[in-house]
C-alpha cells in the first residue's frame, strides 16, 4: 500500500522534510539565544537607569573605557561650559528622524579635567553644510550637569565612518581620545548625555531615554520555528495518507468492475 514511498518523488520529499526539521529547530534555538541576549541587555539598561546618581569622576577618568555596566549610569558634574571649543556632531537625527547635529560642549571641572557633554540635537538649517551652525548658548558660570554616561563612539560599534577633512569644529564621532588631542586637555573617558538642566526654549533638543530592545519578538519567532518543525512530520504523514488513499481508490474501483456479476 505504501510502496510509493520508495518512488523518486517521495524519497526526495522525505529527505527535504528530514533536512527541514533540524534546520527549523536550530533557527528556534538561535532566536531563543537572541531573546536571552536582548533580555540581558534590557536588564542592564534598566539597572543602570535605576541606579543612584554618582559624581562622574567616580565612574570614569582620563583614558578610561566606559564598560557595559557603566553605560547609561546617571552621573553629575560641576564646572563651566567652554563654548569657545564646542563642536557639532554631523548626521544625527532626532526623534522625528530629522537630520541635524548633536552639540558637544566641553565642561571644565573644578580640578581642570574636562568631561564631554552632549547637550542635544539642533537642526541643520545653516546657510551651508560647511558653516558652523547657530548653537543656543548653555548656562554661563558654574553649573551642575546631570546626564547619562556613554562610552566613546567608534566606527566598529556605530558603523559611522570617521571622515577626515571636515569643516572646522565638526566631527563624525564622539570620542574622548580624539577630543583630548584637539583640546590638549585631560578628558574623562566617554561622554555625558545631558538630561538637566533643561535648555531654554527647548533647544538643543535633549536626547530621549534609550528604549528597550524587542526581546519578546525573538521569543515568538523561536516558538514559531519550533511549531514549523513539529508541523513538517505531521504534514508529511497527512500527504502520505492522502496519497495512499488516492492510490487505493482506483484499484478498488477497477477490481469491482472486473469481478463478474453473480448469475
Amino acid at each position: 500500500m505504501y510502496r510509493f514511498l520508495l518512488s523518486r518523488q517521495w524519497v526526495i520529499l522525505t529527505l527535504v522534510a528530514l533536512l527541514l526539521i533540524p534546520t527549523m529547530i536550530r533557527l528556534g534555538i538561535w532566536q531563543m539565544h537572541r531573546y536571552e541576549e536582548r533580555s540581558a541587555r534590557n536588564q542592564l539598561v534598566d539597572d543602570a537607569l535605576g541606579a543612584k546618581a554618582a559624581p562622574v569622576e567616580e565612574l570614569t577618568s582620563p583614558g578610561h573605557t566606559v564598560t557595559t555596566k557603566e553605560r547609561y549610569r546617571t552621573v553629575t558634574a560641576q564646572g563651566r561650559f567652554d563654548t569657545d571649543r564646542e563642536v557639532v556632531v554631523r548626521r544625527r537625527v532626532n526623534a522625528d528622524e530629522e537630520v541635524g547635529f548633536h552639540v558637544l560642549t566641553p565642561l571644565v571641572l573644578t580640578d581642570g579635567k574636562v568631561v564631554l557633554v552632549n547637550r542635544g540635537w539642533i537642526p541643520a538649517d545653516g546657510p551651508s553644510q560647511t558653516a558652523f551652525p547657530k548653537v543656543p548658548a548653555p548656562p554661563s558660570g558654574r553649573v551642575t550637569v546631570t546626564g547619562r554616561l556613554m562610552p566613546d563612539e567608534t566606527t566598529e560599534a556605530s558603523g559611522i565612518k570617521n571622515l577626515k577633512g571636515l569643516p572646522d569644529r565638526q566631527v563624525m564621532l564622539i570620542n574622548s581620545e580624539q577630543e583630548a588631542r584637539r583640546l590638549d586637555a585631560r578628558v574623562l573617558g566617554g561622554y555625558v548625555v545631558q538630561t538637566t538642566p533643561e535648555p531654554k526654549g527647548d533647544t538643543p533638543e535633549l536626547i530621549g531615554r534609550p528604549g528597550n530592545e524587542n526581546a519578546p519578538l525573538n521569543y515568538a519567532y523561536a516558538i514559531q520555528w519550533w511549531l514549523f518543525a513539529a508541523g513538517v512530520p505531521l504534514g508529511w504523514f497527512i500527504l502520505a495518507r492522502r496519497e495512499a488513499r488516492d492510490r487505493s481508490t482506483p484499484a478498488a474501483t477497477e477490481e469491482s468492475e472486473t469481478t463478474p456479476a453473480p448469475v
